[in-house]
């Protein structure tokens, strides 16, 4: 019985030891509190003003126990005030991490919202959800949400960005360090200087064994709003959307973006949507009243396996436009089951099957195409 016993209480002494916390946060005391953060911990952060940035540096959860960094679910979000000393969320070597019900307010200054810095080795599993992110447009180079290091597996959620430079950036420049296999749903982008969402292309993927565990994976964009119908660039005019192509061969080359469900409003300058590789696109609303919708066409690669059907296109420009190499071998391109109304309506592709008139038609088929 001793023996029973002894062994009981060893248990009932892990279990309490082993039990996530929770925290309660302030913005006097959050700091200390971030550096303690172990997986299935949650910090709840009071409503105030939060001037200190929200350095999540090699902070790791677990799949089953996240990390959760929010706002509380009942009193206003706490709001973070930029500081030109640093990007505002810094992400840095961390993964299986949550951060949500913020607001974010970049008060003109050049600095980045959410960043996934250079210097990080990678940053996975990460949910950005219910952001309100303001006051980054001091230039185009000012994103919202940005990745600059090799991410893979992010969720970014039901969050709104307004008047940023550009919206939503992932991946380097230099196709370099990919953002990979992602799940970009329920936002609301709008306003942006340059695009409201761009992921870059990507080269040979860097020797990460996580990351190649995602080789099979899709990335996904759907039930997203992206408008620019105030403030984008004139001298440097950039698509709503911008999606680059996946490695040409290796990891990841048989990857597939899935856009469906999204609207594309207004470009006074540019496209709705500019895409390379591989993409399925359906479902989809594209309207813009000042020129082209969709444009298929090489960047730094060429467009390859194809699959865009049921969407409705309403464009005063071209509807889809299809631009391939002549060089280059011919991938399986279909464009089906589409109502396009535009002029032309159609470049690049068979109209066979789509609904096809020109822009000024809408109204016959359509109710209320051009209602603002």
């Amino acid at each position: 019985m001793r023996f029973q016993y002894y062994f009981f209480a060893i248990g009932i002494f892990i279990t309490v030891s082993l039990h996530a916390a929770d925290y309660s946060g302030s913005p006097e005391n959050y700091r200390q509190l971030l550096g303690n953060l172990k997986p299935g911990d949650r910090l709840v952060l009071q409503p105030g003003e939060y001037r200190a940035g929200l350095p999540v540096h090699h902070l790791v959860g677990t799949d089953s126990s996240p990390i959760v960094i929010t706002g509380s679910d009942t009193e206003p979000k706490p709001v973070f005030t930029a500081s030109a000393e640093h990007n505002t969320v810094s992400l840095l070597d961390s993964a299986h991490v949550v951060i949500r019900r913020l607001i974010l307010d970049g008060k003109g200054l050049p600095v980045d919202a959410v960043k996934a810095e250079g210097h990080s080795h990678w940053t996975h599993h990460i949910v950005l959800e219910n952001l309100e992110i303001r006051g980054h447009g001091y230039d185009q180079q000012t994103v919202g949400i940005s990745t600059k290091c090799p991410s893979w597996s992010w969720i970014i959620r039901d969050n709104i960005i307004s008047g940023a430079g550009t919206g939503v950036y992932l991946g380097d420049s230099d196709g370099d360090k990919p953002f990979v296999s992602g799940l970009i749903e329920y936002n609301l982008i709008y306003d942006s200087i340059g695009y409201d969402l761009q992921i870059k292309h990507q080269k040979k993927w860097p020797a990460i064994p996580e990351l190649e565990k995602q080789a099979g994976g899709n990335a996904i964009i759907r039930h997203n709003v992206f408008s620019k119908a105030q403030r984008g660039s004139i001298d440097m005019a950039r698509p709503n959307v911008l999606i680059g192509h996946q490695p040409r061969n290796g990891p990841g080359a048989n990857g597939t973006y899935l856009i469906y469900g999204n609207i594309f409003y207004d470009n006074p300058t540019e496209a709705l949507l500019q895409g390379e590789g591989n993409i399925a696109l359906y479902n989809n609303l594209f309207i813009n009243p000042h020129g082209d919708a969709i444009r298929i066409q090489p960047h730094h690669d060429v467009p390859r396996n194809l699959d865009i059907f049921s969407n409705t296109v309403v464009a005063s420009g071209a509807g889809i436009t299809i631009r391939n190499k002549i060089e280059v071998e011919r991938f399986r391109q279909r464009v089906v089951g589409n109502a396009l109304f535009a002029t032309p309506a159609l470049n690049g592709a068979e109209p066979n099957g789509n609904i096809v008139d020109a822009y000024e038609a809408a109204g016959r088929y359509l109710i209320s195409p051009f209602a603002p």
